[in-house]
């Protein structure tokens, strides 16, 4: 028995090549034939898995650290990678084994294939009878759908193997079938309608048919470029592994010519001394441990000075081709690819950079003194960057994947990583890091800045040490996470502290700190922690003081009881505009709750619980204000009331652009001055009246 081998590719991210590749192997098992599918995707999202329902199976049938083999809804499914760590020591022959066992096996075999094509996936790939391109009918479909037709053109694959799917996932197509092969060129076999209405069904069995009744074919040779040459100077599968883990583009997956995120060829000379390095590197250096490496400052070191050693060797040997200087950027950026975040990497060593923003692979922005600009830096493809984020996420045990296609996670250095991926982001990969610097900012910095006046530092330190209940407010990028740090150093030693965060960023001084964080849902959407369960977990911790990253939701409610039942001078924050849009804000959050509380009860907990609200902002000129220090007094009628005591007032901006503005008092005695003095605490509100009177109250 010889299969037909269909390989279903995605034409971007996200356009159910997955789904339909499975309900098509469903339909041709239930017509009798018998049928494989396998799991192409080494990046180790375990869709297949997923959608099968067969998480442990796979793992316990696992005979080698690649592929995984199981009967599951009476055919053959196959995993060729449980992880990304895995998928680089998976090789041509294997992969080539398990073809050869499908064939022998099954009458079909469908493979939901990734892009770029992987090296190690060649033995499958060029076998194909078929190629179904799966296609959103949409302007970014068929575009996305005419890049990848020219890329398998480019392979060798002839356009009458390539097969057009369309998905009508919207509901509806922007572009009929006509157009659509029209423009590409090729044939639209099926159109598959929403998953739920009567269409789909017999859209699937219609494309199930088309493929049952196909004959194995001639494979193609080799699937290599025009031009390129059996035995020349091809990827090896190692270095064919460390390509597609180092981001490298489809071509140098199977070749060393590659190109640039903006199109434009590097130079020959430097990209086959580059491959060469990744090959030699790939020969005497644990691929697996390197990818791990970042988890280990030893191991770390040790990576680095062998990748050193095996660089500088072949550089030396190529000392006539290359420039002493160009020497060393080139060493750094094999460096930088293999242990560290690529093209990121120079921008995480420059200090005045504050927040980097990838969109896609070739706009990464940087954010220096509170101005964006566009950086040089870019990315080779999709694929690089989504290797870049799958380095940061899989050390902390998080994943991103179409089912969960956004993450947050954090860097060793205590950066702030957020990721989203298609289809929710539609221009590529997305990639947010916030940056907290090597240093941590203290109060003498927010002065220098001008950030704070002296005698409003002189207040929040009573406050602190006092242990009132502080909320710091304000808006995205305005350094909330960063002033609560440095007011949570006014904790005095000897507290017990937990610390409640989605992704760790606090970094608190204290000896006696317990540091929790959140953990999302696994691969079968189950193991869930919130940040919810966490502050009802500590109020179990005997902690003296919370301090919870960010209040989004229903765990306000629960930080709230927990600041009215004996846990004072906690610190939290959350986003808002103003002082008074906080309280309204937490109101909002207590109704996320679930609890039908009426409203005078919530008002009533946040009046008990909150003691204080400090309004942080970003000002036009990119540098951040305390804008407010207010007090929450309690109630009025049915209203919480508050009281401004410190505010800063803007006047305009100087002839650089920097705005000028001045700190004000409004003249209010401090409410709970009274607690000052019960806390031993010294203040003396006549330093609050150094500063320049309020010209108004309101």
């Amino acid at each position: 028995m010889s299969a037909a081998i269909v390989a279903l590719i995605n034409a971007k991210g996200g356009s159910g090549a997955t789904t339909i590749a499975l309900e098509v192997a469903r339909a041709i098992q239930r017509g009798g034939k018998q049928v494989a599918i396998v799991d192409g995707d080494l990046s180790g999202r375990r869709n297949v898995a997923v959608l099968l329902d067969a998480v442990r199976a796979f793992d316990a049938e696992r005979s080698t650290s690649t592929y995984s083999l199981i009967e599951r809804e009476g055919m053959q499914a196959v995993e060729l990678t449980d992880s990304l760590d895995n998928s680089f020591m998976l090789r041509p022959e294997d992969v080539a084994s398990v073809a050869d066992r499908l064939e022998q096996g099954s009458e079909v075999v469908l493979l939901d294939a990734p892009t770029p094509f992987s090296a190690a996936l060649r033995p499958l790939i060029s076998r194909a009878s078929r190629y179904v391109i799966v296609v959103e009918p949409n302007l970014l479909g068929t575009a996305a759908a005419r890049s990848l037709i020219g890329d398998l053109g480019k392979f060798g694959v002839p356009l009458g193997r390539v097969w057009l799917v369309t998905n009508l996932r919207g509901g509806r197509a922007e572009i009929s079938a006509r157009e659509l092969e029209k423009a590409l060129g090729g044939s639209v076999v099926a159109e598959i309608p929403p998953r739920g209405e009567r269409g789909f069904a017999r859209a699937i069995e219609t494309l199930a048919k088309r493929i049952a009744a196909l004959e194995p074919e001639a494979p193609l040779d080799s699937l290599r470029p025009s031009g390129a040459t059996a035995s020349g100077p091809g990827l090896g599968p190692r270095r064919a592994a460390f390509a597609q883990s180092s981001g490298l583009g489809p071509a140098a997956s199977f070749l060393n010519g590659s190109k640039n995120g903006q199109g434009r060829s590097a130079p020959d000379a430097r990209e086959r001394l580059k491959a060469q390095i990744y090959d030699e590197v790939a020969k005497r250096i644990d691929v697996v441990a390197a990818s791990r490496a970042h988890t280990d400052n030893q191991k770390i070191a040790e990576l680095r000075q062998q990748i050193n050693d095996v660089t500088s060797q072949i550089l030396a040997e190529h000392s006539e081709q290359i420039a002493v200087e160009e020497r060393a950027e080139l060493q750094q950026e094999v460096m930088d690819e293999l242990l560290g975040l690529g093209p990121l990497e120079d921008l995480m060593r420059d200090p005045t950079v504050s927040e980097i923003m990838v969109n896609g692979a070739t706009n990464i922005y940087v954010e220096r003194s509170g101005k964006l600009s566009l950086s040089e830096k870019h990315f080779k493809d999709e694929r690089h960057v989504r290797t870049i984020i799958e380095r940061i996420i899989a050390p902390l045990g998080r994943r991103i994947d179409e089912a969960s296609p956004m993450v947050d996670a954090r860097l060793p250095d205590g950066s702030r990583v957020n990721a989203i991926i298609e289809p929710l982001s539609l221009n590529g990969s997305t990639l947010t890091i916030r940056r907290f610097g090597s240093r941590r900012l203290t109060m003498d910095d927010l002065l220098s800045f001008g950030s704070v006046s002296p005698e409003s530092v002189h207040l929040l330190k009573a406050m602190v040490m006092s242990r009132l209940n502080i909320v710091v407010s304000g808006g995205t990028g305005s350094g909330k996470t960063t002033f609560l740090n440095i007011l949570s150093g006014y904790i005095p030693d000897g507290e017990r502290i937990v610390t409640i965060e989605d992704a760790a960023e606090l970094s608190l001084h204290q000896n006696h700190v317990v540091r929790l964080e959140s953990r999302p849902p696994n691969l079968e959407g189950r193991g869930t922690i919130s940040i919810r369960d966490l502050v009802r977990n500590s109020l179990r911790m005997r902690p003296d003081r919370i301090v919870v990253g960010e209040c989004r939701g229903g765990e306000a409610l629960d930080m709230l009881q927990a600041m009215n039942t004996g846990h004072d001078g906690s610190l939290t924050t959350l986003h808002a505009n103003s002082p008074r849009d906080a309280i309204a804000r937490l109101e909002t959050m207590v109704m996320m709750a679930g609890l039908e509380l009426p409203m005078r009860a919530i008002r009533e907990q946040i009046s008990g619980a909150v003691d204080a609200v400090v309004q942080i902002s970003r000002m036009r000129d990119g540098s951040r204000r305390v804008t407010s220090i207010s007090e929450v007094v309690g109630m009025e009628g049915d209203g919480v009331t508050m009281q401004e005591l410190v505010r800063y007032v803007q006047r305009g901006v100087d002839r650089e652009g920097k705005v000028i503005g001045e700190f004000q008092y409004t003249g209010i005695q401090p409410h709970y001055i009274s607690k000052f003095d019960e806390a031993g605490v010294t203040f003396d509100v006549r330093e609050l009246a150094k500063l320049a009177p309020a010209s108004s109250l309101w």
